[in-house]
């Protein structure tokens, strides 16, 4: 993607269903749980790079001891510097007991992070700045080992407001309005309850001690977490342990955001991803599952482990961007969906070159869009044999023709390179934009000069800041006849609020060329109209920014956007762009139908208050998040 933009984070969770001496037998070494970790979490780590963090929990410590343990890290390789920490831990744990080390009940009464309960978590920042304080896990911490909470998260919710204020109803006084710390104090308050509630049962038949183990045994998760995310409005993969060993993976009703888990009767492993799983355990993708959409995958204090439904599901809107860009396209799902989102666009983009396609270089924006090229080219190969066919049956040319027919292929090249990132310590914003049309550089010599075309693909373009100041200039400088950019996305018209870091109406180029034709053709009333029945909804589930859109065509637009972004550049080179549409979208990727960001069709009510506030903020001038 030429335009970089912040998004969903991404979770891990391993638990060993057997004692911790079966692992260092079979495999040879006590760190089992901990290398595995670290692979599942290195192998997302395109989800978060602003921090991560782990935490881990032993089973059955005895009192005095210490069970919880955790590392959060902030640095430039956050990763890297969390398990580095590990490694020099483990150093000194195995200076101290030689053999020993080797032995499950000396590791864990002597050395932090041997337990069998594992957590982690990486970090794109949305709210709050790039502090510790703000990298997960968080802890909510209690004398009793079964009121501990430890959470991590993929999440925003919409309602912060509302969920703010029913912890204050209930008596809390929570110590910052952010949704990480909301969702803390309020599953955590439940868990309270929950605690109380086995507590009462038994007060008076058995002592305070025994109380405590039945807790542990039989506490309700799934009551737990019914009670909890009762009115969270948002999406959500949530990942939870409790200072006893259970642990718990809740997923949002309408399943926007992803979680997968494999389990066996050695370990029950959770993550954002499946190719992090598969890697990790070398398994069969078939042996992967989904956490239905408003369930939650619970693991019990003894280990066992099974789906539980926490919030009636709504109609499933996975989110599709996920698809497009922000997941690992080695999983085989993702790679051919993303091959087809280029393959679909084909039609488009002959009609764009005018079917010249002799006269045409295709290429891609790296690296996120190579597969979706791929595709492309791959449809362009296929109408071009479709075309073979019907010369050869109708015309039936001479030999030499023949030849030429069944060698030509679309003429490929790489032309767009990213350089080294270049450091922007010019501080005016004209010769910051000369430095920064320089990030990316091309092959030269390979464009024929007045005459070839250029189909340059991206898998999205969100803002056209950088397609306009760098990648647009560089290809102008190879003077081709014709620029055609493609997304392998439709337009982004309208701000995410369940994860992505997309939350401002102006980031949108679609949404300033919309502007800009209702300026064009003298509507400025409607806007003014849509502005007061935003800010007259008192919480309407109504999407009224959609009003804006309606006057003109999906073309129209992307017309608009090619004038904006070729504007500053005196030049008689024509420039088009093409978005992929909507329809061909789903066709694409038919499971994962979130498109709200492109449609405006949000899955959850409070999607609907947030544009609403978002264009509410961009005529008001205020330049903050709506959520």
């Amino acid at each position: 993607m030429s335009d970089a933009i912040k998004h969903e984070c991404g979770i891990a969770l391993i638990r060993l269903r057997k004692p911790l001496q079966f692992y260092i037998e079979k495999y040879g070494t006590p760190l089992y749980a901990v290398k595995k970790l670290y692979l599942l979490m290195e192998k997302q780590h395109n989800r978060g790079q602003d921090g991560a963090g782990i935490a881990n929990i032993k089973l059955d410590m005895n009192p005095g001891s210490r069970y919880i343990s955790r590392y959060r890290s902030v640095k430039t390789q956050p990763i890297l510097d969390v398990f580095s920490k590990l490694e020099r831990k483990y150093e000194k744990c195995r200076e101290e007991g030689g053999a020993k080390f080797n032995d499950a009940q000396w590791l864990q009464a002597n050395c932090a992070f041997t337990g069998e309960v594992w957590m982690g978590h990486l970090r794109y920042g949305t709210h709050g700045g790039n502090k510790i304080e703000n990298c997960h896990p968080m802890l909510r911490q209690n004398n009793w080992r079964s009121r501990n909470l430890v959470l991590a998260g993929n999440f925003n919710m919409t309602n912060l407001d509302e969920l703010f204020n029913t912890l204050v109803k209930i008596g809390q006084h929570p110590k910052e309005k952010v949704d990480t710390v909301t969702v803390l104090e309020k599953i955590g308050h439940f868990l309270d309850e929950e605690n109380q509630r086995i507590f009462d049962r038994y007060k008076g038949d058995l002592s305070n001690q025994e109380i405590s183990e039945r807790i542990e045994q039989e506490l309700d998760l799934q009551r737990v977490l019914q009670r909890s995310c009762k009115d969270f409005d948002g999406g959500y993969a949530m990942l939870g342990m409790i200072g006893s060993g259970a642990a718990f993976v809740a997923r949002d009703p309408a399943g926007i955001r992803p979680a997968y888990f494999y389990a066996d009767d050695e370990v029950v492993v959770a993550a954002s991803e499946k190719p992090a799983i598969k890697t990790a355990f070398n398994i069969e993708y078939s042996q992967i599952q989904e956490i239905a959409p408003g369930h939650a995958l619970i693991v019990n204090k003894n280990g066992d482990y099974g789906s539980f439904l926490i919030k009636e599901p709504l109609e499933k809107k996975s989110c599709s961007f996920e698809r497009i860009y922000f997941s690992r396209g080695t999983d085989p799902d993702i790679y051919n969906e993303r091959k087809d989102l280029g393959r679909l666009l084909v039609p488009q983009v002959l009609k764009a070159i005018n079917f010249n396609l002799r006269n045409t270089v295709f290429s891609y924006i790296p690296n996120t869009a190579e597969t979706a090229f791929l595709g492309m080219i791959k449809g362009l190969e296929k109408f071009l044999a479709d075309r073979r066919k019907e010369v050869i049956l109708e015309s039936k040319p001479h030999i030499d023709s023949i030849e030429d027919l069944l060698n030509f292929r679309p003429r490929v090249e790489k032309l767009v390179l990213k350089d080294a990132k270049l450091r922007t310590f010019i501080t005016d914003d004209v010769h910051r934009d000369d430095l920064v049309a320089h990030v990316y550089d091309s092959t030269y010599e390979v464009i024929r000069k007045h005459q070839d075309t250029i189909v340059v693909i991206d898998d999205s373009i969100v803002r056209g800041t950088t397609l306009e100041v760098s990648i647009l200039a560089m290809l102008l400088r190879l003077e081709p006849k014709k620029i055609v950019i493609v997304s392998s996305a439709p337009q982004i018209r309208y701000p995410d609020c369940y994860g992505i870091d997309m939350s401002r109406m102006k980031d949108f180029i679609a949404f300033r060329a919309v502007m800009g034709l209702l300026e064009d053709n003298n509507m400025e009333d409607l806007v003014e109209q849509v502005y007061q029945k935003c800010v007259n909804s008192n919480g309407s589930s109504e999407n009224y920014v959609k009003e804006l859109y309606r006057p003109f065509k999906y073309e129209e637009i992307s017309a608009k956007i090619a004038e904006m972004i070729s504007s500053r550049y005196a030049t008689n080179i024509e420039v088009e762009v093409i978005y992929q549409t909507v329809d061909n979208l789903n066709k694409a990727i038919p499971n994962h139908l979130g498109d709200w960001y492109f449609t405006g069709n949000y899955p959850t009510p409070g999607g609907n208050r947030v544009v609403n506030r978002a264009f509410m903020n961009f005529m008001e001038g205020k330049a903050v998040r709506a959520y």
